[in-house]
């Protein structure tokens, strides 16, 4: 009889302690587990690593957006030859993130990201749960890269070491060159043969036999006058300024920002309303309103049916031997995933930090091993372009 009433004792004196104990020290425990392993971020980060600083940077953050990134892609191409004032104004008026809006000067990385959903997903959600981890591997492939002997200083960039830190720069900062290199030489011995860098190249990359080369250089317009990222490699996170290049374009509302980017952190935790329906359609949070979620669910819905289209014609692309086709199966296939929807984003996030991924529709991601299959795309056109 003691020894139960003891037992009860016990019981009773543990369920007090455990209802004393605040639900978020539980939670803080649950989320100490990386999302993506090393060798993940690595595969993941490989394709872009090597850009310049301030481009990297506005690459990641507009990551977390891809519907958006598939919005501004279709719109940079049918506004083609809008520049200046024209351009400027037209962008103001796009509901997109900054740093979407910003890469609009770079319409091959926008065709990229919009081409590789998957990959971008991947890369967004790496961002916004490791950004530390993120910006250190960052670091880690550039080592690697510059003890290959493929990163240098060249008439197109500057490189350089700070305190252990590789930074790249712009040999000019009106001229903005995007690197064009293959992953698997880049970087010298790939250390996760089951994690090969993803395939994921700018339209019209050619592999040629220079490890390292660079697209035509865009010329800095309207468009970067959204650039506001900055890398702070010693902090581990981003830095957003929203007076930064405010001389390239002064047609921003840039007061009207001010709270979004408030502390000078990327942190789309602290986001307004809108963005906050925006994560909510990625299922990345649950607090946003049903009417939000169903605007966003409806831009969506708009999205899809504008690329119909171009997705019957990827697949006819497809079927007469792209060059793209044997890594992608179908980018059409690979777009129909940008929906933010709750299970497209679990479906995206199902293959981090289980050791497999599916990046390109070359194979489904298995534990153990990558599900990528090799092979460099050789698309005809691309360059940079004045924006």
């Amino acid at each position: 009889m003691k020894i139960r009433n003891t037992l009860g004792q016990v019981i009773v004196l543990s369920l007090i302690l455990l209802m004393a104990v605040p639900p978020a020290v539980f939670a803080q425990d649950a989320g100490t587990k990386p999302v993506f392993k090393q060798e993940e971020l690595e595969q993941i980060l490989a394709p872009i690593a090597l850009y310049p600083d301030s481009l990297l940077t506005q690459v990641m953050m507009a990551s977390t957006y891809p519907l958006e990134i598939v919005q501004a892609d279709r719109w940079t191409k049918q506004n083609k030859n809008m520049k200046g004032d024209a351009l400027a104004k037209a962008l103001e008026a796009q509901a997109w993130d900054p740093s979407v809006k910003s890469l609009v000067n770079f319409p091959q990385i926008l065709t990229m990201m919009s081409e590789k959903l998957d990959w971008t997903q991947k890369l967004g959600d790496a961002f916004l749960a490791q950004q530390k981890d993120v910006l250190g591997t960052v670091q880690k492939l550039r080592a690697k890269a510059q003890a290959s002997g493929n990163l240098k200083t060249t008439k197109e960039q500057v490189v350089k070491v700070e305190q252990q830190v590789i930074i790249i720069e712009p040999a000019s900062p009106q001229v903005i060159y995007v690197p064009t290199y293959n992953p698997t030489v880049v970087y010298g011995t790939w250390a996760y043969p089951a994690y090969p860098p993803a395939p994921v190249y700018p339209p019209g990359y050619v592999a040629t036999t220079a490890a390292f080369s660079f697209a035509a250089g865009a010329a800095v317009g309207a468009a970067w006058g959204y650039a506001w990222g900055h890398s702070d490699w010693h902090g581990g996170d981003v830095n957003v300024d929203v007076n930064r290049n405010a001389n390239i374009n002064s047609n921003i509302n840039r007061s009207k920002y001010q709270q979004q980017y408030q502390g000078g952190k990327y942190n789309q935790a602290s986001r307004s309303q809108q963005t906050q329906a925006r994560q909510a359609y990625r299922g990345q949070t649950g607090s946003a309103s049903t009417a939000n979620q169903q605007q966003a669910q409806q831009r969506s819905q708009q999205a899809q049916q504008q690329r119909t289209g171009q997705q019957a014609q990827q697949k006819q692309t497809a079927q007469g031997g792209s060059a793209f086709s044997g890594m992608d199966k179908g980018g059409s296939a690979t777009r129909d995933s940008s929906n933010r929807g709750a299970s497209s984003r679990q479906s995206m996030s199902s293959g981090g930090g289980r050791g497999g991924s599916s990046f390109g529709g070359a194979g489904g991601g298995s534990r153990g091993g990558s599900g990528f299959s090799g092979g460099g795309g050789g698309r005809g056109g691309g360059g940079g372009g004045r924006r």
